[in-house]
């Protein structure tokens, strides 16, 4: 983290000024919507798109070069890709700082000899695969509707923590979805889950998005339902006892839990958006987003021959008109991906988790 502290107030310039222009340094990469969950809070797996192919990814990221430092491997499920190793490993040419894979840990062998080949290529990258636990036994099971899941998340875990005996790089986190589903049972489920002893736990809330397709699903827990739970995961990411950079996450996550309890008690940003500016996405067929949440296309990667620059920089057209509206609070959210790269951007934060970890 702290090589990309220099680049932040270029940047803050970008956002405010429009120079110099940069590539997002967090960038989503969505490789597939196809899912083997039928989550009660994701319809990804409705959706249908063109995939593009290794090679194609390849070029995209070449034409990258250095700027993105977070990159985010997701679909639906990723590992469903025959291919996925293959694309991780080929962004490893952007020397990015970290890399973050989710996975609903169903298909157990190919995520074990995936991840190994992607830690084994990935000498001077932080590797973390976080594994979707959305309760407890049946009630994971319930809530995925997968019979079984839950079985076959701690098989490809207990595979997992194999593995990172074999891979320092390797950071393993359980990753929760709090909606209206698991609210009531949030402290008994990350209590619940703490025998899986993860170097790091995280919790998102679950959203309408038009990319998962749960515009108008009434997932979101209520703001009232929310904020004690909050306030319970930001007292023990400041409780967790961690050395080094680990200090700083926690201290970044105990500050995001109550960033997404501002918004959505407060329904508007209560901090900048940086969508459009420092983070981003890419849509499984070269579709180029700010953000998943509005997921509305600003030009196509085919179009440019793989490269971004020629949509994130363009000055009129649909950036601009994003921009705009980001910029003029038209929308808000808790996405925890933007709110990382929003919190980094962020004097007031920033100074808030400086002061917390010295």
């Amino acid at each position: 983290m702290f090589e990309l502290l220099p680049r932040l107030p270029l940047y803050w310039s970008f956002f405010r000024l429009g120079w110099p222009r940069l590539l997002p340094f967090s960038l989503v990469i969505s490789l597939s919507f196809r899912c083997n969950s039928r989550c009660k809070t994701c319809g990804v797996w409705r959706r249908t798109s063109e995939e593009m192919s290794a090679e194609e990814w390849r070029r995209i990221f070449a034409r990258l070069g250095r700027a993105p430092f977070y990159l985010t491997f997701t679909g639906g499920e990723p590992f469903l890709r025959t291919d996925f190793h293959e694309i991780v490993i080929a962004s490893l040419d952007c020397r990015p700082g970290i890399i973050t894979i989710p996975t609903n840990g169903l298909l157990t062998d190919r995520i074990l000899d995936h991840v190994d080949q992607i830690c084994a290529a990935a000498t001077s990258t932080q590797i973390g695969i976080n594994l979707s636990i959305d309760g407890i036994g049946p009630e994971h099971d319930e809530i995925r509707q997968v019979p079984g899941n839950w079985a076959r998340a701690l098989e490809t875990w207990q595979g997992l923590k194999e593995l990172r005996n074999r891979h320092n790089n390797l950071v393993l986190s359980i990753h929760t979805v709090v909606s209206r589903f698991n609210t009531h049972r949030i402290r008994d489920i990350v209590e619940g889950l703490e025998f899986l002893h993860p170097d790091s736990y995280i919790t998102e809330v679950a959203e309408e998005r038009v990319e998962l397709d749960t515009v108008g699903w009434d997932i979101t827990p209520a703001p009232h339902e929310y904020a004690p739970i909050a306030d319970y995961l930001s007292e023990r990411a400041r409780a967790a006892h961690a050395k080094g950079t680990a200090r700083f996450t926690q201290a970044f996550r105990a500050e995001y839990y109550q960033l997404a309890k501002s918004i959505l008690q407060q329904q508007t940003q209560v901090i900048p958006c940086q969508a459009g500016w420092a983070s981003g996405h890419i849509a499984p067929n070269g579709d180029v987003w700010t953000c998943c949440v509005r997921a509305e296309a600003v030009g196509n990667l085919h179009q440019t021959g793989y490269d971004l620059r020629p949509i994130w920089f363009e000055r009129e057209g649909q950036i601009r008109r994003l921009r705009k509206s980001i910029a003029a609070q038209e929308c808000a959210c808790p996405m925890a991906n933007a709110s990382y790269a929003n919190m980094l951007l962020h004097l007031p934060t920033l100074a808030r988790v400086i002061r917390e970890v010295l």
